[in-house]
Formats: structure tokens, C-alpha cells, sequence
């Protein structure tokens, strides 16, 4: 199989300047394809770049021209096997040096992934909108969001959707060329006038980067013309999270509280579910089966991260306490068969969106009637699902227990992730611990 690249100048068809495209010929297997430069030279001035003796301009386009040949042949090598809509994808596509013809942009349109669009139709509008060109940022969303909901991560998809849509409303739908860093500070700038907090903007600056680097992927843009991420360059922001655990007082509090009815029963526990089983989330609550119990212990894996964890599963075990026994034996099915839901709130042989539908109403009747329960006791903080999980780790600390022990009963894959969830100790703590610096006064004052 033959490749050969070369310069040509076309000169079936002269422009109104009199002159003609230059452009680049590429033959494989005796197959020629040709793509126009944004270059033009009559017939004299093409054959005098090969001349000894020419003008300092023609030497220029010499060079020029060369160089682009030179790289065109780099892009080709690298390319195993070599096919025409490779090559474009991978050297003609969104070089300046060519001009874009609708074909050569069709080679990057992305097919979106195989899914029920009827399905996620009300969810997500995005896939709605007039179909964009290759090089927008509304291309990759669609595609990255199809992905995310072939792989059933529905909430993934909606986060990515709302990234769009907020982009939208900030710039419309732009071409990757035209984020730059510029973009990207005036685009954080503008959100946190309108009100979003940091850990919003870097939530939803960190999904622009995904799909930018999606589009490098795919070979739509090339990090070396326009990635605008990385040191020294933009940054999506982070920060520490505000305490959000409760102390054991708090805890206390709600273990001994008395329910007035099933409904604040029913809060009550599953929070306290979630806070002695290792901060278990709410969707994998609802997940768990009569499988995932091993004698004394509760074995999952969960749902978040199942995708991330495929080649090193990570399963979370869980002592079954005399309180998460009780909760199972109150509220459980009473078929206990092993592929049962443990629990009633989840439906077998539904769709994943119904499956998604299914645990936010669950989050939201925990969440009310904690709210409630919360007023009555007079806790100052929020006493949500996920306070719950912040609260089990961050007691763990306070405890003693290692970072290690409490990042493997999280499920974390990174010791970082772990060490945002963990609250800063209470002030009185870092009192005590203030005076034991200099403890040895104790016993001179006596």
C-alpha cells in the first residue's frame, strides 16, 4: 500500500484574481484526494518556487508550503493504517492553513450512543435543539450526555446538561477555538456574580474540561491549539467544604428521638441507616439485596463509582449492628429471596430513569421529615442524606480512627476525596490540644 503527499496547484478553474488554488495532494493506493489550502498563486509564481533565483515573497511561500508538506507526512506516518477520513480527522480538520469543507467537517460529527431517546425526552431537552456543528461545544455535550445515559449515569448526564445550558445563557453555543482562558475567568466571574458558589463554578468548569478532553479524543481539536486547562493556564476552583457534620450530641439526639408517625419513622431511620453503615448513599440503599448480605455483614459495591472500579472492584463491608438489624427487619421485604430488593421503595423491570426517579423521591421524604425532626430538636445544621455520610466519617476522625480505615468504608478510590469529606475539628478541640503544648505548666503550678 503506497502514500505519496505532495503540493499541487489546481488550474482547471482560475479565480477572479487570475490566480489559482494551491493544494495538498495526498494518493493512496493510486486513490488521489485533494484539499484546498488558503493559499493561491498563479501559474508563473508556482513554477518559480522551484526556480534557484526567486523574490524574498516566493521564498517565503517556499517554505511555507514546504513545511506543511513536511507536517502533512508526520500526520500520515502516525496514522496505522492510514485512511482518508484518518488523516482529515487528525491534520485537516480545523487547521487554519486549509479551507473547512462541509465534508471534511463531517468526518468529525459524533453519532450519539444507542439509547431510548423517547425515553429521556421530558430530561433532557438538550437533544431538541437544531443539530450543531462539529466543532461546538453543544456537539460533544450531546454526545458525552449520550454516553452517560448508555452507560445508565443519569445524574452525570443531567450535571452535564446543566453545564450547557449555563453556558448557553453565558456565551450561546461557541466553538472550542473560542474558549481560551480569557473565556474561562470571565466565565467563573460572571457565575459567582449571579450567585453560584465556588464549588459550583469548579463542578461545572471540571465538565467543560471533560468534554474538551472528549473532543481531543475524537480527534475534533488538538490540545496543542487550543486546550486551555492545566497550570499556569485556568484552573477550575476548589474549595474547603463548609462543616456540614453533626456532633454526637447532635446524633444523640436524633437516636433517642420519639417518632410521631411512620413517616418521621421512616426518616429516622434510614438517616441513622446510612450514618452506621459506613455513609451509605441513598441509591445504594435502595440497591441493596438480600445478596448483599454475608452473615453478620453487608458486602456492595457502590453504584458511583462501579463504572470507575470495573478492573479493581472495591466493596464496601458493613458490621450489621443491632440497629441496622432492627431498621432491615422493620422496613424490609419479608421475601427475602436473594435477588430481592432488601428494601420495598425500589421496582424490579424498570428503566434506569425510573430506577433515578425512585431514589430522589426517596432522598426527598428523608430530607422533609429530617427537616421537621431537626426544628424539634433544636440542631442548628441541615440533617440531610448527605450530612449523614459527612457525619460517619468525620466522628471516625474525631475518634481516632485513620484516614486509611475511613477512606476503604467510604469507597473512595483517592485519600483527597476522603480528606474533603472530613470536617475540621471543633474549636474546643483545638483548645485542648493548644494547652497540651505546654501540659508541663500543669504541674509547675501546683
Amino acid at each position: 500500500m503506497s502514500l505519496s503527499i505532495s503540493i499541487s496547484l489546481d488550474t482547471r478553474r482560475a479565480k477572479k484574481t487570475g490566480k489559482f488554488p494551491v493544494k495538498l495532494l495526498a494518493i493512496f493506493n493510486r486513490k488521489p484526494r485533494r484539499y484546498q489550502t488558503v493559499y493561491d498563486l498563479s501559474e508563473d509564481e508556482f513554477k518559480a518556487l522551484s526556480a534557484r533565483q526567486k523574490s524574498e515573497c516566493l521564498k517565503k511561500m517556499q517554505e511555507i508550503l514546504k513545511q506543511l508538506q513536511r507536517n502533512a507526512e508526520e500526520a500520515a506516518a502516525g496514522l496505522q493504517p492510514f485512511t482518508f477520513e484518518g488523516f482529515e480527522k487528525a491534520f485537516i480538520l480545523n487547521n487554519p492553513s486549509f479551507h473547512q469543507r462541509k465534508a471534511i467537517k463531517e468526518v468529525a460529527e459524533l453519532d450519539n450512543h444507542p439509547f431510548n431517546q423517547v425515553m429521556y425526552d421530558n430530561r433532557f431537552p438538550i437533544f431538541r435543539l437544531p443539530k450543531p456543528e462539529s466543532d461546538t461545544i453543544l456537539a460533544v455535550f450531546l454526545y458525552y450526555i449520550s454516553k452517560l445515559l448508555n452507560e445508565h449515569r443519569i445524574r452525570t448526564a443531567v450535571h452535564y446538561q446543566t453545564t450547557y445550558n449555563i453556558l448557553a445563557r453565558f456565551s450561546g453555543n461557541v466553538r472550542f477555538v473560542d474558549i481560551n482562558v480569557s473565556y474561562l475567568k470571565r466565565f467563573e466571574a460572571w457565575m459567582l456574580e449571579h450567585g453560584y458558589s465556588k464549588t459550583t463554578v469548579g463542578i461545572y468548569t471540571r465538565c467543560l474540561r471533560a468534554t474538551f478532553n472528549e473532543a481531543i479524543f475524537q480527534g475534533i481539536i488538538k490540545r496543542e491549539n487550543c486546550y486551555p486547562f492545566g497550570r499556569r493556564l485556568y484552573q477550575p476552583p476548589s474549595s474547603r467544604n463548609i462543616k456540614k457534620a453533626l456532633t454526637l450530641e447532635d446524633v444523640s439526639k436524633i437516636y433517642y428521638y420519639q417518632p410521631e408517625n411512620e413517616r418521621e419513622r421512616k426518616a429516622k431511620d434510614f438517616w441513622l441507616f446510612s450514618y452506621l453503615a459506613n455513609g451509605i448513599n441513598p441509591t445504594d440503599i435502595m440497591h441493596l439485596r438480600y445478596k448483599n448480605i454475608d452473615g453478620d455483614y453487608l458486602v456492595f459495591e457502590r453504584a458511583k463509582t462501579v463504572n470507575s472500579t470495573r478492573l479493581d472492584p472495591r466493596p464496601i463491608t458493613v458490621f450489621i449492628s443491632e440497629d441496622m438489624q432492627r431498621i432491615i427487619d422493620y422496613w424490609g421485604n419479608k421475601d427475602k429471596s436473594q435477588e430481592n430488593y432488601i428494601f420495598p421503595w425500589m421496582e424490579h423491570n424498570v428503566t434506569p430513569l425510573r430506577q433515578v426517579e425512585l431514589c430522589e423521591l426517596f432522598v426527598q421524604a428523608i430530607n422533609d421529615w429530617m427537616a421537621k425532626i431537626r426544628k424539634k430538636l433544636g440542631i442548628e445544621k441541615k440533617v440531610t442524606t448527605y450530612v449523614a455520610r459527612h457525619t460517619f466519617s468525620t466522628i471516625l476522625k474525631r475518634s481516632g480512627v485513620s484516614t486509611e480505615f475511613i477512606q476503604e468504608s467510604l469507597g473512595h478510590t483517592s485519600m483527597k476525596t476522603t480528606e474533603s469529606y472530613l470536617d475540621s475539628f471543633e474549636k474546643s478541640v483545638k483548645k485542648e490540644y493548644s494547652q497540651r503544648l505546654v501540659a508541663f505548666k500543669e504541674g509547675m503550678e501546683r
